[in-house]
């Protein structure tokens, strides 16, 4: 068994955080791979710095990001500077997750810059077994992997999920179509009674799956949906044998609680630094 796989059974390492957040990283890459793709007139561009990948998908946008930064190792000023500008130069606030097993040199050198805290998430974790089973859906729900034809379809059902935290757009939902693009993974649709109510993604990187991007249109919440949604991506990151399956939620939702009652454990906490240019 290797050591990194061993450490989560025990504690988490620099190791493991490194791999978790490169998880997430790339997920952004790829989304800001396929938004280029499906509109290049958003400019969607990614760029590795200071140990981490940086995303540009729209100034509003949610992927609009950097993580991984300082899990490489020290981070300098010269290479801040390159991160500000690959966001300023775009129009775009400087939004840093900041892990923390980052090195110890990039919280001193954005604690001398006018950066303020956003907002906390959630990163957990939960160790899948070969050959593991899951339980049956509640009595009228389904799951099933997307087609390809139903892109739009699952990116608008999927968006709708969110409408009580953040507006439906069209950038969010060409951000859920850009999720369902990826080569790396799949996109689930939920079903009560036959009627699509929701939908969420799974993707491997490093031998890890992490869920995102899942949501239950609000009217339909309660029926056990996303449990469902959440044991169908596990079982097909089963099959595709990945000793370990990660998510991130928002502290103390509903998600959370629903990921905890499948397992998984809060291993550690992210912190969303924003920078915004001088003229914002």
């Amino acid at each position: 068994m290797d050591t990194w796989y061993n450490s989560v059974l025990q504690f988490v390492d620099h190791n493991l955080a490194r791999r978790l957040e490169m998880v997430t990283a790339v997920t952004c890459k790829e989304c800001a791979d396929a938004v280029r793709a499906l509109d290049p007139a958003v400019g969607a561009v990614s760029e590795q710095i200071a140990g981490g990948i940086a995303a540009f998908t729209g100034v509003d946008s949610p992927i609009t990001q950097a993580l991984g930064v300082g899990m490489d190792g020290p981070v300098t000023e010269t290479e801040l500077d390159r991160l500000e500008d690959f966001f300023f130069s775009r129009g775009a606030a400087v939004a840093l997750e900041l892990c923390p097993f980052a090195d110890r040199s990039l919280v001193e050198l954005i604690s001398k810059r006018p950066y303020r805290l956003e907002e906390f998430s959630t990163v957990l974790v939960r160790e899948l077994k070969i050959g593991e089973g899951f339980f049956e859906p509640a009595a009228g729900v389904t799951v099933r992997e997307a087609e390809p034809h139903e892109s739009q379809q699952y990116a608008r059902l999927v968006a709708e999920g969110f409408d009580d935290t953040v507006p439906v757009t069209q950038p969010l939902i060409n951000i859920v179509e850009a999720f369902f693009q990826r080569g790396s993974g799949r996109c689930f649709l939920t079903f009560v009674n036959g009627q699509a109510v929701g939908g969420g993604s799974v993707a491997i990187h490093d031998g890890i799956a992490e869920l995102y991007g899942a949501s239950t249109v609000t009217r339909f919440r309660g029926r056990g949906a996303q449990t469902a949604l959440l044991n169908a991506r596990m079982t097909w990151a089963v099959k595709h044998n990945c000793p370990l399956a990660t998510t991130t939620t928002a502290p103390g939702t509903t998600s959370q609680r629903n990921f905890e009652r499948a397992g998984f454990r809060v291993v550690y906490s992210r912190t969303k630094m924003i920078r915004r240019p001088a003229t914002a």
